[in-house]
C-alpha cells in the first residue's frame, strides 16, 4: 500500500483541523446555550417562590403540604403548578370533590441537612391531610452517605405514618447512579424502621430510559420539563389515590336553585 502524497496529507490535515475547528465551535456554542438555559431557569426561582407563598393564603378544605427541592416549586415547568405537587394537588381535588389549600415547604437547591434546617421547623406548625416528601437529589453532587442517612432519619423522624416519600430519581449517569443506589437504600431502610410508604420515583423515571434526556428534561439539562413533573407525579399517584380513598370519602357539590 503506498503512502499518501504530500498534497493528499495536507487535504487530510486540513479537513481533520476544519473538522475539530467545527466541533469546537459547536461544543462552544452548546455549552453558551446551556449556561444562558441555566440563567433564565435560574430568574424562575424567585418567581416560584412567591407563587407558591401567595397560592398558600388559599383556604383549603383539606392541607397538602410538601417537603423538597426544586423539583417541588417546578422549576423547569412551564409554571409553578405544573410541578409534580401542583398536579397531585389538582388530582386531590378530582378525586375528593374538596378544596385543597397547598403549603409547598421546598426550597430550590435545599439538600437533606437544608430540608431539617429550614423546612421541617415550619412544618412543625402545620396540620396537614396529606404529605409528601422528595429530597436528596443535591447530595448527591458532594456524596457524603453517612451526613445523608442521619438527615434522612430526622426528616421520617417527623412524618405522621400517612405521609408519602420519594426515592432518588433516575440520573441515568452510571458515576451518581452507584450512588443513587446508595441513598435510595438508606431511604427505604428508615422509611421501614417508620413504616412510612416510599414511592417509586426512580423506578418510574428509568424506565423512561435515555430519551427522556430529550423528552422530560427542561433546557438546563437537570430539571424536569411538564412532561418530566407528570412522569413524577406518576410514581405518586397509585400510592396518594389508595390514600385518599381510604381517608376520604369523595364529596358531591351539588348546585341549588340559587346557583
Amino acid at each position: 500500500m503506498t503512502s499518501p502524497t504530500p498534497r493528499i496529507r495536507s487535504a487530510i490535515a486540513t479537513g481533520v483541523a476544519v473538522a475539530a475547528t467545527g466541533i469546537g465551535l459547536a461544543t462552544t456554542r452548546f455549552r453558551r446555550d446551556l449556561e444562558q438555559q441555566k440563567v433564565i431557569l435560574n430568574e424562575t426561582l424567585p418567581v416560584h417562590s412567591a407563587w407558591w407563598r401567595d397560592n398558600a393564603k388559599h383556604p383549603g378544605e383539606l392541607l397538602y403540604v410538601a417537603i423538597g427541592d426544586s423539583a417541588a416549586q417546578g422549576i423547569g415547568a412551564s409554571s409553578p403548578n405544573k410541578s409534580y405537587v401542583g398536579v397531585l394537588a389538582d388530582h386531590v381535588r378530582l378525586a375528593t370533590g374538596r378544596t385543597v389549600r397547598v403549603v409547598n415547604l421546598s426550597v430550590s437547591g435545599a439538600t437533606v441537612a437544608l430540608a431539617v434546617r429550614d423546612q421541617l421547623p415550619r412544618f412543625d406548625n402545620l396540620k396537614p391531610d396529606l404529605i409528601t416528601v422528595a429530597i436528596g437529589a443535591n447530595d448527591i453532587a458532594r456524596w457524603n452517605p453517612e451526613a445523608f442517612e442521619t438527615g434522612i432519619r430526622s426528616v421520617f423522624d417527623t412524618l405522621p405514618p400517612d405521609a408519602l416519600v420519594a426515592d432518588l430519581p433516575c440520573f441515568h449517569l452510571p458515576h451518581n447512579e452507584i450512588k443513587v443506589a446508595v441513598a435510595n437504600e438508606i431511604i427505604r431502610r428508615i422509611a421501614a424502621e417508620h413504616k412510612l410508604t416510599v414511592v417509586p420515583l426512580h423506578a418510574t423515571t428509568k424506565r423512561a430510559g435515555l430519551r427522556s434526556i430529550m423528552t422530560h428534561v427542561a433546557k438546563d439539562l437537570f430539571h424536569p420539563n411538564d412532561r418530566g413533573y407528570r412522569s413524577w407525579a406518576e410514581a405518586f399517584l397509585p400510592s396518594m389515590s389508595a390514600d385518599i380513598a381510604h381517608r376520604f370519602s369523595p364529596v358531591s357539590h351539588t348546585l341549588t336553585e340559587a346557583d
